[in-house]
C-alpha cells in the first residue's frame, strides 16, 4: 500500500489512542492542537464536505466527553441520571474549523424545589466543562448557549416546558432557539434522557403545523445570492457569507422537513433521507440537495484552510473571485440547488 496513504491513517489511530490514554485536563489543550493540526491535513486533502466535517465532529465529540469525564472526576455531582447535550452544528455533526460551543445539560428531578438544588450543584461542574472547552479552543458562545449558563443546565421537565412553549408561542426568540437547541444530540451522560427530549420535541412539532409553517417563513427570510442573471451576488467585500447565505438554507429546510415528520436523525443529510420523500422530493433530488450541500460545506472549508494558512482567523466569508473556474462553476449551481430547496417550503407551506 502506498506510504502517503497508510501515514495519515496510521497519525489517526495514533490520535484516537491519545484519546483514550488522555488522563489530565492540563494535557487536553496540547492534544487539542495536534487534532486540529492533523484534520486541517486531512480535510486539505480533498475530502468530501459531508465526510469532511463528519470527521472534525467525531473527533470533536471524543475529546469533549474526555474533558467532560475528567472534569466530571473533580466535582462531587449527585447521584441522578444527567446528559451532556451537544446542539446546533455539532449536534447535527456538521462542524467546521470555525466554530464555537453550543451545549446544555439535562437531568433527572422529582420536582421544581429538586431541580433548583440539582441546578446548583450541575452549574459549577457545567461552567468548567465549557471553560476547560474553551482552553482546548472551543470559543465560549458569545449568546452563553452553554451548559454553564442556569438558562440550559435543566431538568427533564424544565426542558419540555421550554419545548411546549417555543412551539405553542413562536416568538422570534423561540424561532431563533429552534435552530440551535431542535438539532440536539446527546453527547455524554446517560443517553437515554437526551433521546427522550427528542421524542418529547417531535411529538410536538408534528402536531403543530402552525410552528411548521412559521419556521419555514422564517427559513425563507434568507434570500439566496443569485442576481437576475443567475450569478453569484456578492458584497461590498466581493464575497459572500456561506454560512448565513449557503449552508444554512439547506439547514433549514431539512430540519423542517424532520421536525414535520417526525423523522428522528439531526444531521441534514440524514434528515432530508429519511424525510425527504414524505414532504414531495424524488429521491433524484435528495441526491442532488445533498451533493450540493456537501459542496458548500467543502468550499467553506477550504476558504478556512486557507485562511488558516495566511496566519488569519478564518470566517465564513468566501471571494468567488478567487476560485477557480469548475469551483466557481460548482458554487453557482449548488446555489440554484438551494433556492429550488426554497421553492418546496414555499409550495409544502403556500408561501
Amino acid at each position: 500500500m502506498n506510504s502517503e496513504f497508510t501515514l495519515p491513517c496510521r497519525q489517526q489511530l495514533d490520535l484516537v489512542a491519545a484519546l483514550e490514554a488522555l488522563k489530565s485536563l492540563e494535557a487536553a489543550p496540547s492534544l487539542a492542537i495536534r487534532l486540529r493540526e492533523h484534520l486541517l491535513k486531512a480535510v486539505a486533502g480533498g475530502l468530501d464536505g459531508l465526510v469532511a466535517t463528519r470527521l472534525i465532529s467525531v473527533f470533536n465529540d471524543r475529546l469533549t466527553a474526555k474533558v467532560i469525564a475528567l472534569t466530571a472526576s473533580r466535582h462531587r455531582l449527585p447521584p441522578v441520571a444527567w446528559c451532556w447535550l451537544a446542539l446546533g452544528s455539532e449536534g447535527r455533526h456538521e462542524q467546521t474549523f470555525v466554530t464555537d460551543q453550543d451545549n446544555g445539560l439535562i437531568f433527572n428531578a422529582t420536582s421544581g424545589q429538586e431541580a433548583a438544588a440539582l441546578r446548583q450543584i450541575f452549574q459549577p461542574f457545567a461552567q468548567d466543562v465549557n471553560q476547560h472547552l474553551a482552553d482546548c479552543g472551543f470559543a465560549l458562545c458569545s449568546g452563553k448557549i452553554m451548559a454553564g449558563n442556569p438558562a440550559w443546565c435543566l431538568s427533564l421537565e424544565e426542558w419540555r416546558e421550554k419545548f411546549i412553549d417555543w412551539v405553542r408561542r413562536p416568538e422570534p426568540e423561540a424561532l431563533l432557539n429552534a435552530s440551535i437547541f431542535f438539532d440536539l444530540r446527546p453527547l455524554f451522560g446517560e443517553f437515554i434522557l437526551g433521546e427522550k427530549l427528542r421524542k418529547l420535541l417531535l411529538s410536538m412539532t408534528v402536531a403543530t403545523p402552525s410552528f411548521q409553517h412559521l419556521m419555514a417563513g422564517n427559513a425563507l427570510q434568507v434570500d439566496v445570492p443569485l442576481n437576475f442573471r443567475g450569478e453569484v451576488a456578492v458584497d461590498e467585500g466581493e464575497s459572500v457569507d456561506l454560512k448565513k447565505y449557503g449552508s444554512r438554507i439547506f439547514v433549514d429546510a431539512a430540519r423542517i422537513f424532520a421536525l414535520s415528520t417526525g423523522a428522528e436523525s439531526v444531521s441534514t443529510a440524514e434528515r432530508l433521507r429519511q424525510a425527504g420523500a414524505a414532504v414531495g422530493l424524488p429521491v433524484t433530488e435528495i441526491a442532488s440537495i445533498e451533493a450540493a450541500f456537501s459542496q458548500i460545506l467543502r468550499l467553506r472549508l477550504a476558504q478556512q484552510i486557507e485562511a488558516v494558512a495566511r496566519g488569519e482567523a478564518g470566517g465564513y466569508g468566501l471571494k468567488p473571485a478567487a476560485l477557480n473556474d469548475v469551483d466557481r462553476a460548482i458554487l453557482r449551481e449548488t446555489l440554484k440547488q438551494a433556492k429550488r430547496l426554497q421553492q418546496r417550503l414555499k409550495l409544502n407551506y403556500s408561501l
